[in-house]
């Protein structure tokens, strides 16, 4: 209404009936505009897909880079709480199964089972003995130590190697 005011006031009254007769509302336009041709042309996600971008991770960051380091830092705690949703889905399927398998879950249920093995050995490998308040640059340690380890002893689980 109030732009009606404002377009009478500056091009007269004729321009507005006119406009009013032939259905040439600015409101029409704009909303037929932007649900034509902007929303189509744009993705939109479920605030539960939002795709975060990858950042450098800590080994990419220079030593005095306070905000690259802070940057790997969100990204671990982001990749650790989605490895732990991960895992406890993959829990929660189990014991599903084991619950409506009841007699016979050692069968019906072991592709499960080694699937939460895997991911559960994978999970402990990079965030295990971290502790709960753990940082990118205590992982990264982990990382390093044990790949030290594996070049003098061999993969972890193999055994001592013999000694040169």
């Amino acid at each position: 209404m109030n732009t009606d005011i404002l377009t009478k006031a500056i091009l007269g009254d004729k321009f507005v009936e006119v406009r009013n007769r032939l259905g040439l509302n600015t409101n029409y336009s704009n909303s037929f505009l932007t649900e034509k041709v902007v929303e189509p042309n744009q993705k939109t996600y479920n605030w539960y897909h939002q795709k975060f971008r990858r950042v450098p991770t800590i080994d990419e960051c220079y030593t005095d880079d306070a905000v690259c380091y802070m940057e790997a830092n969100e990204q671990f705690k982001r990749d650790k709480s989605v490895d732990s949703e991960i895992l406890s889905i993959l829990r929660q399927r189990f014991e599903d199964c084991v619950l409506y398998e009841a007699p016979d879950e050692k069968v019906k249920c072991k592709h499960l089972f080694d699937q939460y093995n895997d991911a559960t050995e994978s999970w402990f490998t990079k965030y295990g003995d971290l502790g709960a308040y753990t940082n990118v640059k205590s992982a990264f340690m982990k990382q390093k130590h044990r790949m030290i380890w594996e070049r003098r002893h061999g993969p972890v689980g193999s055994g001592m190697k013999e000694p040169l």
